[in-house]
């Protein structure tokens, strides 16, 4: 499934063709994907501006001048293609392609008044597509109970201390618990506490503490925003049908030091530890058992 900057690397592809654009038509091809299609979802968007877009957790949050908000999941094989049916030339976010005919797996088709077409297609049809209100945002059903953003300002040391004071599941669980902090996948999570020299089983009440956040726990949010900084600036890790808008793969695969390393030596100076694999809660996670503790 994309993860959080696979998401933010889509949406950003997005906006150069979307943002202050106007929606010419839209083909919706079949009734819904993971969930029905919302009441005339193609009639809604016909005609109407993009004012902006935005991402919240694995979200991709579309803002209207009708005043709703187009809220797209990738689900596990959901993908984005622009293509410019008229000359075929490159800008951002990157180079198109002519598309000419329909796949069988291109569920919505958008034609922008800009010239671009923008084709979501989805094998296996996990993802979701829902139209709603803007001032129901903070009530969605998918988005009430998310919890603080990786990169943004409400993601603190401070904020982990006392959130996780008492807790006794595995660090691995508690990052990945979406009502703390929203968008973290299994992959970041691994490399995080790779850096942070955590090992995934370790209960993440221990690195908390009454008079305040420990280096451990400061040191692990530094990592967490690294991590993710950093595979956003590689434009995600292109795992099975994840790429670009453009058709491009994210390359921060090749910086994986724990995720999908069984076997491998540490990567760490002086350790000399072997990345093992275990699996929790029916996900497997990578780590050093010798420099993660």
């Amino acid at each position: 499934m994309p993860e959080l900057p696979e998401v933010e690397t889509v949406k950003n592809g997005l906006e150069p063709v979307m943002r202050g654009n106007r929606i010419k038509s839209v083909n919706v091809r079949r009734a819904g994907l993971r969930f029905p299609f919302p009441e005339n979802m193609a009639a809604r968007l016909t005609g109407n501006r993009v004012e902006g877009l935005k991402r919240r957790a694995k979200y991709i949050l579309i803002s209207l001048a009708s005043g709703e908000i187009l809220l797209v999941h990738l689900g596990m094989t959901g993908r984005f293609t622009i293509y410019n049916g008229e000359t075929g030339s490159g800008h951002v976010p990157g180079v198109f392609h002519h598309h000419s005919d329909i796949g069988a797996h291109d569920h919505v088709i958008f034609d922008m008044e800009g010239g671009e077409t923008i084709v979501y297609a989805d094998p296996r049809r996990f993802g979701i597509m829902d139209l709603f209100a803007q001032e129901e945002e903070l009530t969605h059903p998918l988005l009430a109970h998310l919890g603080v953003e990786p990169l943004g300002n409400a993601l603190t040391a401070d904020f982990l201390n006392e959130a996780w004071r008492g807790r006794k599941m595995p660090l691995k669980a508690a990052l990945l618990d979406q009502k703390t902090i929203a968008g973290l996948g299994n992959i970041y999570v691994c490399e995080a506490l790779y850096r942070a020299g955590l090992s995934p089983r370790r209960a993440a009440t221990t690195i908390t503490a009454k008079s305040g956040p420990t280096k451990r726990l400061e040191l692990l949010v530094r990592m967490v925003r690294d991590v993710i900084g950093e595979a956003i600036d590689a434009g995600g890790s292109s795992l099975r049908d994840y790429a670009h808008t453009d058709g491009e793969l994210g390359y921060f695969q090749h910086s994986f030091q724990a995720y999908d390393q069984e076997g491998n030596a540490c990567a760490k100076e002086g350790c000399g530890g072997t990345i093992n694999r275990i699996v929790q809660s029916g996900r497997s996670t990578f780590f050093c058992p010798t420099c993660q503790r």
